[in-house]
């Protein structure tokens, strides 16, 4: 692993191997449930994977419902804010949001640039993040003051960070994923990829797919853009209802002598459940075979 500039994001996320920023150009993607299920399906990939998932959409934070972890309490320690883990004591899904911070989950969050612009420097450099793999970050809509501060403070590993753009198949969100396109080069961000969410509506019932949007837009843009198209995803009623659920009840087990690790963390277990979950898993091990090979190419080119 490279060498890590003295600062103090830079000490903090110094055992963190890949950091995704996950972008859209407009609100009303999905791209919180795509940053969602990334950060499941990078869980899942393996049983020693470690994510953290932080949510930096600091006016609508919707991570931790997403997660089942609304009103659940940040703590202080000696060394720093502790995430809440979405799998409980397994610890190998850390998240942290201002949603875990309101006195009420429905006060608004009222702030100007620079209150944003330490918000965001105190999740970098004052999380308790330790040893992750992945670093799913969420962000708002558009390119704002909040992407902004995220590149500047995230200067000291830069070299690790790399972008997922969302997208869903109107051409008006075309158009504005462009602009969030064009905002990572202009940061020299590579893009990981291209996701075409609510790509039709997948019926609960025989499984058809009906393309309420037009179809197609995505990859076209992508293959234009020169950047991988990643997959499309239809609209998928039962993700939607596990999503939205506040807090989810206790799969039974009884009876199950060989219950894995991980069966306690409900979420996980539904959401495997679910007809998202192949498709999102081909997505996320091609994210993982990208970052692979950028993480090889930069050890290549420090031994030359």
């Amino acid at each position: 692993m490279s060498t890590i500039p003295d600062t103090p994001v830079g000490r903090r996320l110094q055992h963190v191997k890949h950091i995704i920023i996950v972008c859209s150009g407009k609100g009303g993607v999905g791209k919180s449930s795509v940053s969602t299920q990334l950060a499941l399906c990078l869980y899942g990939s393996s049983p020693n994977t470690r994510v953290g998932i932080l949510d930096v959409d600091l006016t609508g934070p919707s991570i931790p419902r997403m997660l089942g972890l609304d009103g659940h309490p940040v703590h202080q320690s000696s060394d720093g804010w502790v995430p809440v883990y979405a799998d409980g004591s397994g610890a190998r899904l850390a998240c942290m949001s201002v949603g875990f911070l309101l006195k009420k989950k429905e006060d608004s969050v009222v702030w100007r640039g620079p209150k944003k612009n330490a918000m965001i420097r105190q999740f970098l450099s004052d999380v308790r993040w330790g040893d992750l793999d992945y670093l799913v970050i969420d962000t708002p809509p558009g390119t704002s003051d909040e992407h902004l501060s995220l590149i500047e403070h995230m200067t000291p590993v830069h070299s690790r960070v790399s972008a997922v753009v969302v997208t869903t198949p109107q051409a008006v969100a075309l158009l504005d994923a462009m602009k969030c396109l064009s905002f990572t080069r202009a940061v020299s961000l590579p893009v990981l990829g291209l996701i075409e969410n609510m790509s039709g509506y997948a019926c609960p019932c025989c499984g058809e797919i009906s393309n309420v949007f037009s179809t197609g837009g995505g990859e076209e843009m992508a293959r234009r853009e020169g950047i991988q198209f990643l997959g499309s995803l239809p609209v998928d009623t039962e993700l939607v209802t596990l999503l939205d659920a506040a807090e989810l009840p206790p799969l039974n087990n009884a009876g199950d002598d060989h219950v894995p690790s991980d069966a306690t963390f409900t979420l996980w277990q539904r959401y495997q459940k679910t007809p998202t979950l192949p498709l999102f898993t081909k997505m996320a091990q091609e994210i993982i075979r990208k970052l692979g090979q950028r993480e090889a190419a930069t050890t290549t080119q420090r031994a030359t």
